[in-house]
């Protein structure tokens, strides 16, 4: 039992991940009929912006200690951040440990900006283009992002830690009657779990409870019709391609602590979540959420030693053998829309 509470604590942790790079893929296809292959790299980039902020908050200056020496008598210079120069150790401090949070309200106004630019400046020239022609462009769009976040951070991952009181681990044996022990899971990948579901819960309320959100879900029904209405509908759709930029930053902002940032961890997601989309069903929110924590936990599972000592292998193939299989039997997906990508 303690076995399958582990993995399936596993699998929410990647399929949270999986379920909101998945939820802004869809919020962009569902809206403007683009298949961006460029949300990884949004995804990456939010993961930057925590490294960056971590960057500029441990900015420092170098003094001479006297009261400190090295093994030749000398005084040591000792490197101060700024931020502790300014607000003292303990508060400077304890900022530079919750740079990660805090990279949250950074990245928001960064990735809005990313997103509109990105939809104003490229992908509303290929509205009407072939879904292939979106894939290549915006394919190469992330190359490019890759490249250039390589150039500036170099190619070897950057370790950006959580903030200390979150370091540990949780015992989750203890806590549901098991033996103390038994499930240890670091309180950082809870955390993740917990945010994850108060994202997708705060766009899936947006969408259907506010009158912006009503009538994008119109929109997304009947865009001719809305825009008969006397409603600038596309508006509307690049603002929502601003919200699922944020949304894919936000996921990566906070996944920084548990994957060190490297500039091609948006490619390493970016298949798993447009096999996780196509799982759920083209343009169903709900369907991406879904599919995101079910191939999350189906991926967990089939990494345990004695399920790929039996299928060598399995945990690498696992999310497209359920994929097949849900196309074979659920040609449109778990939740999918009639007439979605069906022309």
């Amino acid at each position: 039992m303690e076995v399958i509470l582990l993995q399936i604590l596993n699998g929410l942790d990647k399929g949270s991940a999986y379920a909101l790079i998945a939820l802004g893929l869809t919020l962009i296809f569902g809206t403007l009929g683009v298949v961006n292959f460029a949300h990884g790299a949004l995804f990456m980039l939010g993961a930057f912006c925590a490294v960056t902020l971590n960057r500029i908050l441990s900015l420092s200056f170098t003094t001479i200690d006297d009261t400190k020496k090295d093994f030749l008598g000398n005084p040591l210079k000792v490197e101060t951040p700024y931020i502790e120069a300014w607000f003292g150790p303990e508060i400077g401090g304890g900022i530079i440990a919750w740079s990660v949070p805090l990279s949250i309200l950074f990245a928001i106004p960064i990735m809005v900006l990313v997103g509109l630019v990105m939809e104003r400046g490229l992908i509303k020239h290929f509205y009407k283009r072939p879904h292939a022609d979106q894939i290549l462009v915006t394919f190469g769009l992330a190359i490019v992002l890759q490249e250039v976040v390589k150039y500036f951070y170099g190619a070897n991952p950057i370790p950006t830690p959580a903030p200390p009181v979150f370091a540990g681990s949780f015992d989750f044996g203890a806590a549901v009657g098991f033996d103390p022990g038994s499930i240890i899971y670091p309180y950082w990948r809870l955390i993740y779990f917990v945010f994850a579901a108060v994202v997708m819960g705060a766009v899936f309320i947006f969408l259907r409870y506010t009158t912006f959100g009503m009538v994008v879900r119109a929109g997304m029904a009947d865009r001719e019709t809305v825009g008969l209405l006397g409603i600038n509908i596309d508006r509307r759709f690049t603002i929502m391609f601003a919200l699922a930029a944020c949304v894919a930053g936000l996921a990566g902002v906070m996944y920084a602590p548990i994957n060190s940032p490297n500039y091609h961890m948006g490619m390493d997601f970016l298949v798993l979540s447009f096999v996780v989309v196509v799982v759920g069903g083209m343009g169903s929110l709900a369907g991406a959420v879904a599919a995101g924590f079910l191939l999350g936990i189906l991926e967990s599972f089939a990494s345990l030693p004695f399920v790929v000592e039996i299928i060598p292998g399995i945990n690498q193939i696992i999310i497209y053998l359920v994929a097949i299989v849900v196309l074979l039997t659920l040609p449109r997906g778990l939740m999918g829309r009639k007439g979605v990508m069906e022309d």
